[in-house]
């Protein structure tokens, strides 16, 4: 970066990770005075926002999807020179994108989200109660801050950004320092659709620079902060949230090692099919995805062997991909260094070696004994990397899935007539993983109604998803209106027909067919 001699900021470089290379931009850090105007704006929008209510919001959303569908061609060019991922990964993520501003367009509408719960006053075993009507209204302005491992659905216009919206809330996005170029095109397409539904100005605002970052955590009007990064990251933004005087939520995705179970039958019959399975989800996108398989237990004995022959086939035909940064590659290359000199490991296997040009990397599988799992063999690489267990018995099996972490996602392969075996490896993975898989493998996070984006500590600090549309659950805040007149309640509140499902009294009460 260099400074702005002009406006006293500093100029913005993006960088092609695939050359090594970067060039100037137009952008340029956010001065914390402009840090405090966008808040303000976003503050000021809030009430306006809420006030466009469920229906308003929902073309606000769809508007949103239109607009980056427009921009399609423009965006994926420059994110693919951002990145260096691929145009089919790219594309697909925008189309990933644009669905799920659509999905919660769709929730809006349907409008379970809100809890709208009526207790009508009356008789109870506790004596007289008063009329009470709750529901969930919108936080506030919220941050969000961009992922680099997915610019397009985790980041400006990603999922985090949709369920705020969803929900109400403004939001201020703190762009990715991998993609600024990436991260303002998209943002050029949110504040058309703002502008395209009469959107209150401020719903939307964006900031460059980590210290504009800081400041952003640290400004009294943002209500919450949305974040997937490293834990290190998540850890520095919570430092700043606790020298607040209004300690707000931070919901964090930050470290997952996504354990996967093999048992020694489903080794002997699947292991060429398992092993190019696991090669290709821990490869795709140059290991850079949070739900990637970054441990992998496999019996010993004949069967296990046979699978772990097919991974070193498998990965021998993988080539060194670029990753996302330089940080991401020299992290990795220390990590991966550092792990395949433990004297725990006994087998090194590695793809392509990874050449001068870029920022490219060595794809790598460690073999070690299960009974040597310590926290330094499960420590999270991010990229193409991970540790095969190798175990003898059920018993030792255990062992190793004691030391690990919590995480995203745990996947158990078995086979038919394995079911006790099967439910008793799911008792033990469930208190440590938020998605638990049979069967398949754990890259490929569908946006749905029922999807879990999350897990216990250090995979999240929230019991809440980031993915999926309970993901508006976080940027919203349960109030109660005690005997209130009907002119103050919200028109979900009311009494008569209503559009969305309600408790009533007790008793689940749905909107009228049609």
């Amino acid at each position: 970066m260099t400074t702005d001699t002009d406006t006293d900021t500093l100029t913005i470089f993006s960088v092609n990770p695939a050359q090594g290379t970067s060039e100037l931009t137009h952008l340029h850090e956010t001065t914390s005075s402009d840090v405090e105007e966008i808040c303000a704006r976003a503050a000021a929008a809030a009430p306006h926002f809420e006030a466009a209510g469920r229906a308003g919001r929902a073309v606000f959303l769809r508007a949103i999807a239109d607009e980056l569908e427009s921009a399609r061609e423009p965006i994926v060019r420059i994110a693919m020179r951002e990145t260096g991922l691929p145009d089919a990964r790219l594309n697909g993520e925008l189309t990933r994108t644009c669905y799920q501003m659509r999905l919660f367009g769709d929730v809006l509408d349907e409008g379970s989200y809100l809890e709208a719960t009526i207790d009508h006053a009356g008789d109870t075993p506790m004596g007289p109660g008063p009329d009470l009507r709750r529901m969930l209204v919108p936080l506030g302005p919220v941050a969000v801050f961009g992922a680099s491992n997915f610019p397009l659905a985790f980041s400006v216009p990603g999922g985090d950004t949709a369920s705020a919206l969803a929900a109400g809330s403004p939001v201020v996005v703190k762009a990715h320092s991998s993609h600024p170029e990436t991260s303002a095109a998209c943002f050029d397409a949110l504040v058309r659709a703002a502008a395209a539904t009469q959107m209150p100005d401020g719903v939307v605002g964006i900031v460059y620079g980590q210290a504009a970052g800081a400041a952003l955590v640290a400004d009294p009007r943002i209500t919450a902060v949305g974040f997937t990064g490293s834990l290190g990251g998540g850890k520095a933004l919570l430092d700043i949230i606790s020298r607040r005087d209004d300690p707000i939520p931070f919901y964090g995705e930050l470290a997952s090692l996504n354990p996967v179970i093999v048992t020694e039958n489903a080794a002997a019959a699947r292991a060429d099919e398992i092993a190019a399975g696991l090669v290709a989800s821990v490869t795709a996108s140059a290991g850079q995805l949070c739900t990637k398989p970054g441990l992998v237990f496999v019996p010993t004995g004949e069967a296990g062997d046979a699978l772990v022959a097919g991974l070193r086939t498998a990965l021998a035909d993988v080539d060194a991909p670029v990753v996302l940064n330089e940080r991401i590659r020299n992290s990795y290359n220390d990590i991966s260094v550092s792990l395949s000199r433990s004297t725990a490991v006994e087998v090194r296997t590695t793809g392509r070696e990874a050449g001068p040009e870029g920022f490219r990397v060595t794809p790598t599988v460690l073999e070690v004994n299960a009974q040597a799992l310590s926290p330094e063999i499960t420590e999270e690489c991010f990229g193409p990397f991970a540790v095969v267990a190798r175990y003898d018995s059920d018993e030792h099996l255990r062992r190793g899935l004691d030391v690990l972490p919590a995480s995203l996602t745990a996947t158990v392969h078995s086979e038919p007539g394995e079911d006790d075996c099967t439910s008793a490896l799911t008792e033990l993975l469930r208190p440590k993983a938020g998605r638990l898989l049979y069967n398949g493998y754990p890259t490929g996070v569908v946006v749905s109604w029922a999807q879990t984006h999350g897990g216990p500590w250090p995979a999240t600090n929230t019991l809440h998803t980031s993915v999926g549309t309970s993901a508006i659950r976080r940027f919203l805040r349960p109030v109660t209106w005690q005997d209130a007149p009907a002119s103050v309640l919200p028109a979900e509140l009311q009494d008569g027909d209503s559009a969305v499902p309600r408790r009533i009294d007790g008793r689940l009460t749905l909107p009228a067919a049609g």
